[in-house]
């Protein structure tokens, strides 16, 4: 296959794979909706595939995914509040999707096309899971 074509359509992927999570935190009105889950997804595979088209061998493509999950983890971070006088803690299930979703678009963009669905595929399950409250 032509290496643009593949470029594109591992980016196309992890955009959609990004859109699905993102659709559903939308749906149930949480602070990280589509446009920032597909953002993460597809970040994470342009950096995935800047490292391994690119630069032609000279980065090591796990240094970039690290740096990725690195990265990620401050915007994760973001969503996560605590409320006043030891109420619960906030955002964690999106902060988590925000983390999963930027695992998505690392396989994505490797070519871990099957992967990266199913990945989102149980992801989207997860999510349909009714919180338990105690």
């Amino acid at each position: 296959m032509n290496p643009w074509l593949e470029m594109i359509l591992r980016l196309l992927l992890a955009a959609a794979l990004g859109a699905g999570i993102g659709y559903q935190r939308e749906r149930v009105h949480k602070a990280a909706g589509v446009r920032t889950h597909v953002l993460i997804s597809l970040g994470a595979a342009l950096f995935t595939v800047a490292s391994i088209y690119g630069f032609n061998g000279a980065v090591d493509s796990s240094r970039v995914a690290a740096g990725v999950v690195a990265g990620v983890g401050f915007i994760g971070a973001g969503v996560i509040f605590r409320g006043p006088a030891g109420e619960e803690v906030a955002g964690l299930t999106t902060a988590a999707t925000i983390w999963i979703t930027a695992a998505i678009g690392l396989a994505a963009g490797a070519g871990l096309y099957l992967i990266s669905a199913v990945a989102t595929a149980i992801t989207a399950g997860i999510l349909l899971i009714p919180k338990i409250r105690g």
